[in-house]
């Protein structure tokens, strides 16, 4: 079992798309929140200290970037006992 996922996105973001494809290949439910809806990137920003998308939250741990440099911190993190 894994920790709760929040997935923060923007509209037509490659790396957005690849998280959240990793996400249904692993049969890893996730929220979904896009950065360019009202607050939203002020929330991440508050929350997180960045805003730019794609931010993936695993129970209280952030992990942004590309999804090559969130990859290696994902596959821990889903894969902890």
């Amino acid at each position: 079992m894994y920790d709760p996922v929040l997935l923060y996105t923007s509209p037509g973001c490659p790396d957005c798309a690849a998280v959240r494809r990793y996400l249904e290949e692993h049969h890893v439910a996730y929220e979904e929140r896009d950065v360019t809806a009202p607050g939203v990137a002020e929330e991440a920003k508050s929350r997180y200290g960045v805003r730019v998308a794609p931010i993936t939250v695993i129970g209280c741990e952030a992990v942004w970037g590309t999804f090559a440099h969130q990859k290696p911190r994902l596959d821990e993190l889903l894969t902890k006992p």
